[in-house]
């Protein structure tokens, strides 16, 4: 065999092995057996509800919501930021944005609950190939915009957890947002993506080096914060100085499915909507006849440093496709998704 030969060949079998690898990570091979213990009901009237965050003393849930699919074809993405409340015997989904304009396209959002009902609602913006943090102040239940916020290091953001009435941490999903550069981060798992910090006068970076850094949130003390990188399929856990903002690592967690936004609920358990078919998710992502596979993981945090980690609930895509948050408050969870013209509520 002459050297040109051998050499297409090597290149032959890379390529095999790194598409065998890519198709095993994206967990393309996995076998689903759906399952949930209760029942769900879908809430139409919306597009695209990718965030959900349900407050603890109202319950009222917000949701933000945008046509990513009518924006990726140079349409209006018809965005807006929904209340869904909890308590009522009939939940209606309101839109607080009416008014907005088609510059609005939300995406992850975050609820920092203030003494004595000074709430405040941060809301991560895409318009026009800009990135934007808009900052809501919450009242009697409608919201009142308070500041607008842009910087360089907003490369791509995803989510972000507010930890002051002005302050937050935002994930950015890559480093490289268009082009042949993205794909390859993608598709060869980079970790090049990273998580900014705003402390109320300036943006910093506070961690780096995570495959797709998305969903994002803190325990109820501020003294632990919490990001999932997609494409590493991983829980980072860290320690929070939330004097200074700084963050060391203190674990990490392999959950082995695509996971995406993390909430937490009143006992400090961790939500997290996933995507057990990463290359299903793109597909779906693409066109809506694409089913994506829907997945809930459900993480307790154990005296000792330990978790509990259990599937609650698990579709092939008919019920719900592609699974991006799971918000719950007692007996309600609220799974949104991406794409869908719809969220689930189901109780449990």
């Amino acid at each position: 065999m002459n050297k040109g030969i051998l050499i297409a060949v090597l290149i032959l079998v890379l390529i095999i092995v790194w598409v065998i690898d890519l198709l095993w990570s994206a967990g393309q091979f996995k076998a689903l057996e759906p399952h949930f213990d209760g029942k769900c009901t879908p809430i139409t009237g919306i597009i695209g509800p990718e965030d959900i965050t349900i407050h603890p003393k109202t319950v009222v849930a917000y949701i933000s919501a945008c046509d990513r699919r009518a924006v990726k074809k140079g349409k209006p993405g018809r965005g807006a930021i929904y209340a869904y409340d909890l308590n009522a015997d009939t939940p209606k989904l309101i839109n607080l944005t009416p008014d907005a304009g088609e510059e609005l396209l939300p995406h992850g959002i975050s609820l920092y609950v203030g003494d004595e009902g000074n709430d405040v609602l941060f809301v991560i913006i895409h318009a026009d190939g800009k990135h934007q943090i808009e900052i809501y102040d919450l009242k009697d239940g409608n919201l009142f915009h308070r500041k607008t916020l842009s910087d360089s290091l907003l490369i791509s953001p995803n989510n972000l957890v507010a930890v002051g009435p002005e302050s937050f941490y935002v994930s950015n999903d890559h480093l490289y947002v268009t082009g042949i550069k993205r794909m390859i981060e993608d598709y060869f798992r980079l970790r090049l993506s990273n998580v900014v910090y705003y402390d109320g006068s300036h943006f910093v970076e506070a961690e780096s080096g995570f495959g797709y850094a998305n969903g994002i949130n803190i325990s109820a003390d501020g003294k632990t914060l919490y990001l999932c990188a997609t494409t590493e399929r991983t829980l980072h856990i860290f320690d929070r100085e939330p004097t200074t903002g700084k963050l060391i690592q203190r674990e990490k967690i392999k959950l082995n499915t695509g996971v995406d936004n993390i909430e937490v609920d009143e006992k400090g358990g961790l939500w997290i909507g996933s995507h057990p078919k990463l290359l299903s998710f793109v597909k779906h992502s693409q066109n809506p006849s694409k089913l994506s596979a829907s997945q809930v993981l459900h993480i307790t945090p154990k005296p000792g440093g330990e978790y509990d980690i259990k599937e609650i609930y698990l579709n092939a895509g008919d019920e719900i496709s592609g699974s991006s948050v799971a918000a719950v408050f007692k007996s309600h969870m609220l799974i949104g998704a991406a794409f869908e013209p719809k969220f689930l509520d189901c109780q449990q």
